[in-house]
């Protein structure tokens, strides 16, 4: 014959409190990658960063350039094209492969232009990738911005 076991008060009490416990120990470690893997502020002082954005981005939007990138056979592939759909050679180009959300994978890819876009070699694993890019065009005019990839399997 086995005994019979009874739920007390307190063992309802360790139950609900292992399950608080767990819950707030997920929380924290959550939280805590959170932080530890933001990768910073964009620009020091914002408020005179605000100064002269709009005198930028008019400046940015005259140039009337359209970016767009794909990853493919192990390049890539980094488009710039002119209000009339042609390729555009910069005077310039500073890029920055990596991941949205951590710069673990941060890297900067040597572009060459060939004509029609410009092309690097790189091996990425599927997921989302930004490319954080400057140029300038060839009048000295700065064009900055970010370019959503997506990396298929």
């Amino acid at each position: 014959m086995t005994k019979e076991r009874k739920l007390t008060g307190w063992h309802a009490l360790a139950i609900f409190g292992s399950c608080f416990a767990v819950i707030i120990s997920v929380n924290l470690l959550l939280a805590y990658s959170a932080v530890s893997t933001f990768p910073g502020l964009e620009v020091k002082n914002s408020y005179i960063a605000s100064q002269s954005f709009d005198d930028r981005r008019a400046d940015q939007q005259s140039l009337g350039w359209t970016v767009r990138a794909d990853a493919k056979g192990g390049l890539l592939i980094l488009s710039i094209t002119d209000a009339n759909g042609r390729p555009v050679q910069t005077g310039s180009l500073d890029a920055v492969l990596g991941r949205a959300t951590h710069v673990q994978d941060d890297r900067s890819p040597e572009f060459s232009f060939d004509g029609r876009a410009y092309v690097a070699r790189e091996t990425l694993k599927p997921g989302n990738w930004n490319i954080r890019m400057k140029a300038t065009s060839l009048d000295g005019i700065p064009f900055e911005q970010r370019v959503v990839l997506h990396v298929e399997s």
